[in-house]
């Protein structure tokens, strides 16, 4: 099915697939990764699984400051306050369902999308969502007082027009496949909101959003509680049903690690996702643990996951030179990590989009030359040779042949050592400062550390806090940082964020490597422009390759399961596992208390 003018008859979109496979037909009951009979009620208690020190807003739309968990559509969680007017779901990665929006029309040429609203929709505050509601959300987040990374995922929108009270016209610049998707994802936020002050200046303001959920109790930069409304207004619409059953949903903010698991071993909060695996193997353990009170399982995760790495900034001049950077990254020793640290938990990444559709290997094929051909003169020859991987350490290769071919890199590059000190022909020492805000890290950055001297390069470690971290970051004021970046399983518009060139000089955007590369841009254009699942895996598999040889990072590692912690029998989930999800939104949106009555709403 597809939603076009011509295949559907307007009452009939219900759901647009850039590529066409819709999963439920019109009128489907439920997802099957939910309950719809799910009791509500109950409470559930979280900490962020990201890098989080505290919050100081409630405007997750702007860049100064910093604002709670649970208010941002990113990565694979979902906003408990905003809503859009389409929504994805965790079977399908193309597709999305009508939500606030009751019917989606595609114009034949596809250069616009018609949106008519659900007049069941209201805000928190009882106001219906109405039109200027939508252009008003999208004139704010596309505005100059926004954040440049939300900007930067609708360039591809050329005007919203409002038609009706419920109806809404989004105009594109070209005809795009994806772009109803992009329109549809737009969190729509009340015109109201902020009583028209700046966007900007909206900081403390309470958020009037459409979720199921509304702000309640806050203790800022520590605590703050979702309370599910009684009144919301798509309990029972299909895209929701069994879904969002817990009464209140709390995140806490621990700034330390191990104060975190003390307190949830304490039972200060019910949930925890743990990513380092010597704390999952060494300290998930006790009492708590034996008798059931605490409860550790892995879920398996089939999603492309995080890409993780120490990015380099090309705009340092000591980092613009490819061999370069390649020869500090065969100083990371993976192999010895995992066995030495990591209690051989962790696979290496072994590309920019981490899942075997995406990753480049072995030579270039047909389709991927007829991407990368045209653009030979400009490309490295080594991008049609094999896909970039750095070397193990497993026999019969050693970190000695490693450095050894690490130093005939940096000799090749103007690099000649002095008295241990590798310097150029200017007499600068190679050094390089590592910003991140994980002590932990150090364990872990040590061994490379040593390697590098061992090349005459010296590493120096900056630990700051994370309000600093995330301030060098957006004006991108490092040598080397720690990045973990989701990787969609659909790679499209929100490419442009992280590898265009256009980004690599707007503040707050991901592009941290500073890639300024036509050649990467086209690439990307391809990508957004696909037609077809296999043209897009195979455009991603071109970029892959060409980013590969570009050694912008030094590749981490992930981990094949996710590994949760939770109060033992305090909760029920649905039978059925699903396709894509991150852990913490799959637990918060479809889980539920054992103990909440049957029925009750």
């Amino acid at each position: 099915m597809c939603l076009a003018m011509m295949a559907l008859p307007a009452w009939a979109a219900h759901a647009y697939s850039q590529f066409g496979d819709i999963k439920y037909s019109a009128g489907f009951d439920h997802f099957e990764y939910v309950n719809p009979l799910a009791p509500k009620g109950g409470s559930l208690t979280l900490v962020p699984n990201t890098r989080q020190s505290n919050f100081d807003k409630y405007n997750p739309f702007t860049l100064r400051g910093e604002h709670p968990p649970g208010l941002m559509n990113e990565g694979q969680e979902s906003s408990l306050v905003f809503e859009t007017l389409l929504t994805g779901n965790l079977d399908e990665a193309t597709t999305a369902y009508g939500l606030l929006a009751d019917d989606v029309t595609v114009a034949p040429d596809k250069l616009s999308a018609v949106f008519r609203i659900n007049p069941l929709a209201r805000f928190n505050n009882g106001d219906p969502v109405l039109a200027l509601d939508v252009k008003f959300s999208y004139d704010m987040q596309t505005s100059p007082q926004a954040s440049p990374r939300i900007r930067v995922l609708f360039e591809g929108i050329k005007a919203v027009t409002v038609l009706g009270d419920r109806l809404v016209r989004f105009d594109f610049s070209k005809a795009d496949d994806q772009m109803p998707l992009v329109a549809g994802s737009i969190m729509i936020f009340s015109h109201t909101w902020g009583g028209g002050k700046a966007f900007d200046k909206i900081i403390t303001d309470l958020p009037i959003g459409s979720g199921p959920y509304r702000v309640g109790p806050v203790d800022f930069g520590k605590t703050i509680t979702y309370q599910r409304r009684l009144d919301y207004w798509a309990r029972d619409l299909n895209v929701r049903r069994g879904s969002y059953n817990f009464d209140s949903i709390t995140y806490k903010i621990y700034t330390d690690d191990t104060v975190r698991l003390e307190a949830f071993k304490a039972g200060e909060f019910d949930v925890i996702e743990e990513n380092i695996a010597r704390r999952w193997a060494r300290q998930y353990k006790g009492m708590a643990f034996d008798n059931g009170s605490l409860t550790r399982s892995e879920f398996a995760n089939p999603n492309p996951g995080f890409y993780q790495g120490y990015v380099f900034n090309t705009r340092r001049p000591l980092l613009q030179d490819v061999r370069v950077r390649q020869a500090i990254a065969m100083a990371m020793d993976f192999d010895w990590l995992n066995r030495q640290l990591f209690y051989n938990s962790y696979k290496r990444i072994e590309g920019f989009f981490p899942t075997a559709e995406f990753t480049a290997s072995g030579l270039p094929k047909a389709d991927e030359l007829a991407l990368l051909e045209p653009w030979r003169s400009r490309l490295p020859p080594q991008v049609f040779g094999p896909a970039a991987r750095l070397p193990s350490t497993e026999p019969p290769r050693s970190l000695r042949q490693n450095l050894r071919e690490a130093r005939a890199l940096l000799q090749a590059a103007g690099w000649s050592d002095s008295d241990g000190v590798l310097r150029n022909a200017k007499g600068q020492a190679l050094e390089i400062e590592m910003l991140f805000d994980q002590p932990s890290l150090i364990r872990i950055l040590g061994p490379f550390q040593k390697n590098l001297e061992k090349l005459g390069i010296r590493m120096k470690f900056r630990i700051v806090d994370y309000a600093l971290l995330k301030k060098r970051l957006d004006v991108f004021d490092f040598d080397m940082t720690s990045v973990a970046l989701s990787s969609s399983s659909t790679p499209g518009t929100d490419l442009r964020d992280v590898y265009s060139s256009a980004s690599a000089g707007r503040t707050g955007n991901l592009n941290y490597w500073g890639i300024t590369d036509p050649v990467v841009d086209a690439l990307v254009e391809n990508i957004i422009a696909a037609k077809t699942r296999a043209q897009l895996a195979t455009g991603v598999r071109a970029l892959d390759r060409v980013l590969g040889h570009g050694y912008y990072a030094v590749p981490n590692w992930y981990a094949p399961t996710y590994r949760v912690a939770y109060k033992g029998n305090a909760f029920e989930r649905p039978a059925k596992m699903p396709d894509f999800y991150s852990a913490q939104s799959w637990i918060s949106s479809v889980w539920w208390v054992r103990s909440a009555l049957p029925g009750s709403h």
